[in-house]
């Protein structure tokens, strides 16, 4: 790994590089090794739309789907073991990295059906199906921050399965995904379990943020509410530092730490920008502290390389700035709690879909399959 690039920069300033993107094509062709050893990706996340996108093209998986049409295996456990083989693979590719972390990185995330996001036991019992498949204490389960999947977290965690939180938009949210992090804990460390081999990530939502919210600003259509534009996401991730913070430094944290347990870092997702008139890697500069992942999608993560500006912690004194942006929008009659209401739902209806998409394309692989025998 070179050092002079703003991606080395990057994670000289504490923050862990994630690839918001995985395929068999990725491992097998050698290409996510390349980006492990020159652009400084020590995980990967992987969600069913990056799964339907990687079934719907190329012939990685043609063996794989021959065998199990052959022996008429469904579409659901079809699915389950193209995918976990998947994440398996890629868990073994960043093992070095893991050992050299001590677990704190070479992680990669597997989502569970997210038909389940507000079914909590069945969330629990697809946690451990996928933890026990996959096999590798470097993989993490990602759970939805549903209401029901705060259950499901404290439960998954307690059995000492490491999870992946998605889906966070608000700062109450997180706060009672943490509070389920160090339940779980004190469940894990009550039974006997060591707490040192559990760790968790909460993946907090920033561009979808301000989509939802310009639109709401454009709608208003005031000079005051335009000047808003695009704001909202960043200053609403920086608070989810300051929670993370303040939440890590608590008696409570400091007991289970003191334990062995590991915090549960501040995953910053959807960092991609949806707004072409943004800097392209706006949701990866201004988000800068140490103790956080921000996972990538390849284009952000090959603009940051290319020409990202990299000036050190932009989080932790901008908090100010931060609740005065929030305070701002209220005044525009935006209103945060629905905001973050509605993009918790079309989050998990848009994982739906995917997933729906994921289960057409292996039936028509196999149904393929079987065609030709």
């Amino acid at each position: 790994m070179t050092e002079t690039t703003p991606l080395a920069q990057l994670s000289a300033a504490g923050v862990s590089i994630w690839l918001d993107d995985l395929s068999r094509e990725r491992i097998t062709s050698g290409g996510l090794k390349n980006l492990i050893a020159e652009k400084n990706v020590v995980g990967v996340t992987t969600n069913p739309t990056i799964f339907a996108g990687a079934l719907s093209k190329g012939e990685a998986y043609t063996e794989q789907v021959a065998l199990l049409a052959a022996a008429g295996t469904g579409v659901h456990d079809a699915v389950f073991e193209i995918t976990t083989d998947d994440v398996a693979a890629a868990s073994d590719l960043f093992r070095p990295v893991y050992d050299r972390t001590n677990g704190l990185d070479g992680r990669v995330s597997i989502e569970v059906e997210p038909t389940l996001a507000h079914d909590a036991a069945g969330t629990i019992a697809a946690a451990r199906q996928l933890w026990a498949k996959v096999d590798r204490r470097n993989a993490l389960i990602k759970i939805p921050a549903t209401i029901e999947g705060l259950e499901a977290i404290t439960e998954t965690i307690a059995a000492g399965i490491s999870v992946n939180v998605t889906l966070i938009f608000s700062l109450e949210r997180h706060r009672q995904v943490i509070n389920a992090y160090l339940t779980g804990l004190e469940k894990a460390r009550a039974a006997g379990i060591d707490i040192s081999t559990i760790h968790s990530v909460a993946s907090f939502f920033v561009s979808r943020v301000d989509t939802e919210i310009d639109k709401r600003l454009e709608a208003v259509g005031t000079a005051e509410a335009l000047a808003l534009k695009s704001k909202a996401g960043v200053a609403n991730a920086r608070l989810a530092y300051q929670v993370y913070e303040q939440a890590f430094d608590s008696e409570r944290a400091r007991v289970l730490i003191g334990a062995g347990a590991n915090k549960q870092r501040p995953l910053w997702a959807s960092t991609g920008v949806k707004d072409p008139s943004l800097p392209d890697t706006l949701y990866v500069t201004e988000l800068v502290a140490p103790e956080v992942v921000n996972t990538m999608p390849e284009k952000t993560l090959d603009a940051t390389f290319d020409h990202g500006v990299i000036a050190g912690d932009t989080i932790t004194g901008n908090y100010d700035d931060a609740n005065a942006v929030l305070d701002a929008l209220a005044a525009q009659g935006i209103s945060y709690d629905d905001v973050t209401r509605v993009l918790e739902a079309e989050g998990v209806s848009k994982f739906i879909v995917s997933w729906n998409e994921l289960l057409d394309t292996v039936t028509a692989a196999l149904e393929a399959a079987r065609a030709h025998r």
